[in-house]
């Protein structure tokens, strides 16, 4: 059932549910989540259970606020002490060490923790709700872990409509309208003494640098060195990806391959669909090819992303053709949610 996120009762009855140990579909300014208390490992068994996800893959902890950092963490390092106070609430996610005995099976096993305050109103309420909920008999929910609320490996949702059409009407979900950053947290893994990152997002590379006046090293960089990364949320290979096969190319390989199509081409049949950031005009061949002209403003395609590949399965397309997108900074968020969706 989808209940009002502005509702004083709907952020009651979800916060009984988190407290029961149930789920709660969740709206960030991010994604929607699939939530349930990150202390319960019977309520984030459930999470797994439901998304199809493996038990060792792990989940990031939503919390109101810094002060609900230490219940997690054992420790936070200075330059993610000024990322906190930079970026949260927001979409940035921080893995720290995690303390022994905390959370365990959210963090898939892991002695370290992914740890996000989200700005979401409707997220802020709730997770203020049940951190209230405590009583003399019951401990205080600290933190909600929140996996994106989709089956594991697809398109991520951005609606409270998108998480009902995956899970069914059974399950309680705060409409918290559509996200409006459309794409999941950055992640910097913050265990190795130096700022790592694992997933890009819209908080960019660059900005953690003039916050913490670290350079901020990528997952591969620390890998040659011989220095594993903790595993982390969307850093498999295969992530994000419609039913539709989606393939990558630039404007002119995109053009070739549309004038080899012909003029035989039946959108609906598995022909491409064209998504594309360019201002470079492309020649369909054929009228029945479903195009969809995404801005040229990164931010603003990485909040229709999700909702677009979504509306493209719903429509039964077989293929998507899509501009790579340019290669900076801002862009690097919505580049690396589809290369990862072109690999599934």
């Amino acid at each position: 059932m989808i209940l009002d996120g502005r509702d004083a009762d709907a952020i009651k009855a979800a916060a009984q549910a988190i407290a029961a140990g149930e789920l709660v579909g969740l709206p960030t300014e991010t994604v929607y989540g699939l939530a349930a208390d990150a202390d319960k490992a019977a309520a984030i068994a459930k999470i797994f259970a439901a998304k199809g996800r493996p038990a060792n893959h792990p989940l990031i902890v939503h919390v109101s606020d810094a002060s609900a950092v230490a219940h997690f963490a054992r420790d936070t390092p200075a330059f993610a002490q000024a990322l906190i106070h930079a970026f949260w609430p927001g979409p940035l996610t921080l893995i720290l060490p995690r303390q022994p005995g905390v959370a365990a099976a959210a963090a898939g096993g892991q002695d370290s923790i992914g740890l996000r305050c989200p700005s979401h109103p409707v997220a802020q309420a709730l997770l203020k709700a049940c951190l209230a909920s405590g009583s003399a008999n019951t401990k205080p929910v600290w933190g909600i872990a929140a996996p994106s609320a989709n089956l594991f490996g697809r398109v991520s949702p951005t609606t409270a409509q998108h998480v009902q059409e995956e899970f069914g009407a059974d399950l309680l979900v705060l409409d918290g309208g559509a996200c409006s950053v459309g794409i999941e947290s950055t992640i910097i893994d913050c265990t190795r003494g130096v700022p790592v990152l694992l997933r890009p997002g819209a908080v960019t590379s660059e900005q953690v640098r003039a916050v913490c006046g670290m350079r901020v090293l990528t997952q591969e960089a620390m890998q040659a060195a011989g220095k594993a990364a903790p595993r982390a949320s969307g850093t498999l290979e295969s992530h994000y990806a419609p039913n539709a096969k989606v393939r990558l190319m630039d404007a002119k390989a995109l053009q070739t391959a549309l004038d080899l199509l012909g003029s035989d081409a039946d959108g609906k049949a598995g022909a491409p669909v064209i998504a594309t950031y360019s201002r470079v005009v492309l020649r369909t061949p054929s009228a029945t090819v479903l195009r969809q002209r995404m801005p040229d403003d990164a931010a603003a395609t990485a909040q229709q992303l999700f909702a677009v590949l979504r509306a493209f399965d719903a429509q039964g397309v077989k293929l998507i053709w899509i501009e790579t997108p340019r290669d900076t900074p801002e862009w690097d968020g919505v580049r690396d949610r589809l290369q990862r969706a072109a690999a599934g």
